[in-house]
């Protein structure tokens, strides 16, 4: 599940990202894609309002010192080989996807010639960006849609084949803000992938090689069932509560990482020890 070392890198954002005062994630973007020099084409394709979504990042990136900024938009598939799409994203040095509709990404996108184009400059080193739909597209298989704020149950929500940026992982987006770690459970108890994030809003996971990097102002929620020692997956109907055991979480706020190879955070200092209350007489 980790990437290459030789590959690019992803910035994976849950959605609602600061884009008029610090913009501390699309800075974090911007930098990793060359920074001043940076040459960033915006995907619109998961979005309805694909020009006015697009002007909007043209002005932040402009604002945060980038020069070089280029809509790219497919409305229909066909316009997935347009020849002055395939040449913007061939002299990027890092493309953005806006939020919308996930599905609207792989239904246009997927096995294209932009699709293809876009995995092998990612293998040569291109950072790939995406908020809310765009961050939704990025394993292989993605959550399309489900429901929030209630428990586990397979019903609550529908995987697609998503764009597979980063296999073997589940991410689901507006984590905290929508109270969504129930369909997120759901998820990865229904797939191959064993971990999975929830990102909350205006924060992101930024994954280079086995490294991701927590970046923003709220948290990561990893789920890990590799260690799983129960499920009732396979003996009850759609509608019916899951049941999981031994399930490992970790919240992870800004600056935190975690080792995609290892399945573990990076932390560098040491617990405190507890100190022992004194007995009192009574």
């Amino acid at each position: 599940m980790a990437l290459s070392e030789s590959c690019g890198q992803l910035v994976i954002i849950g959605g609602a990202e600061d884009r008029d005062g610090e913009c501390k994630i699309l800075r974090e973007f911007i930098r990793r894609a060359g920074g001043l020099e940076a040459r960033i084409v915006v995907m619109t394709v998961a979005t309805e309002l694909p020009r006015e979504t697009g002007d909007d990042y043209i002005r932040t990136f402009e604002r945060l010192g980038v020069e070089n900024v280029r809509i790219v938009d497919t409305v229909y598939r066909e316009d997935a080989d347009a020849s002055n799409s395939l040449e913007a994203i061939d002299k990027a040095s890092g493309v953005f996807f806006t939020g919308g509709d996930q599905a609207r990404i792989t239904n246009i996108l997927k096995d294209t010639e932009i699709d293809k184009l876009l995995h092998k400059k990612f293998s040569e080193g291109l950072v790939i960006g995406g908020t809310s739909a765009g961050a939704a597209m990025m394993p292989d298989m993605m959550i399309v849609e489900g429901d929030s704020e209630t428990n586990p149950r397979v019903e609550i929500v529908d995987m697609e084949p998503g764009m597979n940026f980063l296999p073997g992982i589940v991410i689901d987006q507006h984590f905290a803000q929508r109270g969504r770690i129930g369909r997120l459970l759901a998820a990865v108890a229904q797939q191959p992938a064993t971990l999975a994030f929830g990102i909350d809003e205006n924060t992101a996971l930024a994954v280079k090689g086995n490294e991701a990097e927590v970046v923003g102002e709220g948290a990561v929620t990893v789920i890990d069932v590799a260690d799983l020692t129960y499920s009732n997956l396979h003996k009850i109907l759609r509608d019916e509560d899951l049941a999981l055991c031994n399930v490992k979480l970790h919240i992870l706020p800004h600056g935190y990482r975690f080792d995609l190879k290892s399945r573990k955070p990076i932390i560098e200092e040491e617990m405190p020890q507890p100190t022992e209350e004194p007995v009192l007489a009574g």
